[in-house]
């Protein structure tokens, strides 16, 4: 097993730790996802852009700068809004892949605001609908980490697929 192989690895481990993260927010799933991007970029399994380290860094520290100073939590304490914007964005994510890569950011946005109205339909979810600017913020707030740690483990696992379709088979 080569050093490359073990990176590849732990990027995989690193972008399903994000994928816990974003469903179950312990602490802020793009600092594991844009780790998990760099393992699998130095495994050379992989091969990304310098672009694309620089838009995911600075969205990575907006989304943790975003995280301390935002409330913990919905009113009543739970995080039921992260499974639903979760699910959404990774549904949306997925969907974005089906159709283009170039969709894929879109798809994952559109999905988290799917995923907020329907959680925003759900008895616990009911003061969202109170007033316009309590689902924005609650946008701002839960939506957008998650679409940017989603968005890039989408990145990664187009990366990866694209990679061994195109190139070469993986474990040699």
């Amino acid at each position: 097993m080569t050093i490359y192989t073990i990176l590849l690895i732990l990027g995989g481990i690193a972008l399903l730790a994000a994928l816990v993260l974003v469903i179950k927010p312990w602490t802020v799933a793009a600092i594991p996802a844009y780790a998990g991007l760099w393992l699998l970029h130095l495994s050379k399994y992989t091969m990304f852009p310098k672009w694309t380290f620089i838009f995911y860094g600075v969205a990575t520290l907006m989304v943790v700068g975003l995280k301390y100073i935002s409330p913990k939590g919905e009113p009543d304490g739970r995080t039921t809004g992260n499974l639903y914007i979760g699910l959404g964005a990774m549904m949306g994510c997925l969907l974005g892949m089906l159709i283009d890569a170039r969709f894929m950011l879109l798809g994952t946005l559109v999905g988290a605001v799917m995923g907020e109205v329907a959680f925003s339909r759900t008895p616990h979810g009911k003061w969202l609908m109170l007033s316009k600017s309590n689902f924005i913020h609650y946008l701002c707030a839960r939506g957008l980490p998650a679409v940017v740690a989603v968005a890039m483990i989408g990145v990664g696992i187009e990366g990866f697929v694209y990679d061994i379709a195109n190139v070469r088979p993986i474990f040699i």
